[in-house]
């Protein structure tokens, strides 16, 4: 092939993403498949499904993330002992040489599990984006003074449903949860604070995904972890405290659509604030099923009431750079839509707009 295509153009994009996140062992190996796939290799067929795709949208799709977590869950499966003795390991860096021949082997001899494995979209359920949220779920519990009923779309494994129960460290900004909390975040937090002594409390809590992962089924687990870049423990760890503190709270998501879901469970409701959220979800809607879910909430926000209020509260990249995430909230009444901030994909630093969010 003469040209980069937009495969090979994405592999090299994320790469540079995993760089820039202090993510090297993945970098490294995806800059092995982005040659790969340019000649032709075993990487070119798994991106055969995509073969048509333009370069939006394999980064719409996460297709290089896909393929990354493919080869991880190989990995953590130890079916592939080659593989997973090159991957990091709390006692080892990894050794990416090594891992990127162990994977070329199990592309030729495992292609169609790793397929498999690529045919549904991310589900990374990023724990520490509840440290992202929090500050919405605060700024709305102080703005109406009601307990809240949160409603979370594309929520994988309802690992963000439990965010009230976490402990959180912001730095000069303060902290906020539980001391004894079993799932403990931090991050970088700059501007001011949210309000931080705003009543919030939970009084009900749902949530959807088109295929919800059971924390029940070790192979589930596997998948949430496998979309972890292996190299960053610190994320594992967080991940392994929360599926602990979701399977004691015996969390659960309904497997349904994310339209049909609004348009059947989530009303506003007098003496509390109901609360629809989602996290890096809303790219992975089809233009119809977005349109759909813009009418649902118009709808629903057309019965909001002061003594019934509903809000909409979302942490989506950014429109301009798809490597920045912004929070953003609109509460009915009134409808006014307020940028919180933005933050790091993962929750690693937050930029709290204090003089936007009030």
């Amino acid at each position: 092939m003469s040209e980069i295509d937009p495969a090979v153009q994405a592999l090299q994009a994320q790469s540079r993403v995993c760089a820039a996140m202090v993510a090297p062992f993945s970098a490294a190996l995806l800059d092995r498949a982005s040659e790969d796939c340019q000649a032709g290799g075993e990487t070119r067929a798994l991106m055969a499904p995509w073969a048509d795709a333009a370069l939006e949208t394999h980064l719409k799709l996460a297709t290089p993330l896909r393929w990354l977590a493919a080869l991880h869950d190989l990995a953590l499966s130890g079916d592939d002992l080659a593989l997973a003795s090159a991957y990091p390991e709390a006692d080892r860096p990894g050794d990416n040489r090594a891992a990127w021949e162990a994977a070329r082997s199990a592309m030729g001899r495992d292609g169609s599990r790793l397929a498999a494995f690529m045919g549904h979209e991310p589900q990374t359920n990023e724990v520490r984006r509840s440290a992202c949220l929090i500050g919405g779920f605060l700024t709305i519990a102080e703005a109406t003074g009601l307990p809240l009923r949160v409603f979370e779309l594309g929520a994988s494994a309802g690992l963000n449903q439990g965010f009230d129960r976490y402990h959180y460290d912001l730095g000069p900004a303060g902290v906020w949860g539980a001391d004894q909390a079993r799932v403990r975040l931090d991050t970088d937090w700059r501007g001011g604070p949210p309000p931080l002594d705003a009543p919030l409390k939970v009084v009900e809590r749902d949530a959807c995904d088109r295929k919800p992962i059971s924390l029940a089924d070790a192979a589930n687990r596997r998948r949430l972890k496998a979309y972890i870049w292996a190299e960053q423990r610190d994320r594992l760890d967080r991940l392994d405290a929360a599926i602990e503190e979701a399977v004691a709270a015996e969390t659960n998501v309904r497997a349904q659509d994310a339209v049909d879901f609004t348009l059947s469970r989530v009303t506003s409701r007098e003496d509390a604030a109901s609360v629809l959220f989602h996290s890096v979800f809303w790219q992975y809607l089809p233009p119809q099923s977005q349109a759909a879910l813009n009418a649902a909430i118009t709808a629903i926000s057309a019965g909001a009431s002061a003594a019934a209020p509903f809000a909409w509260l979302r942490m989506e990249p950014a429109p301009a750079n798809m490597a920045v995430m912004e929070i953003r909230l609109t509460v009915w009444p009134g409808g006014e839509d307020r940028r919180l901030g933005s933050c790091h994909p993962h929750g690693a630093w937050i930029e709290w707009d204090a003089a936007e969010a009030g």
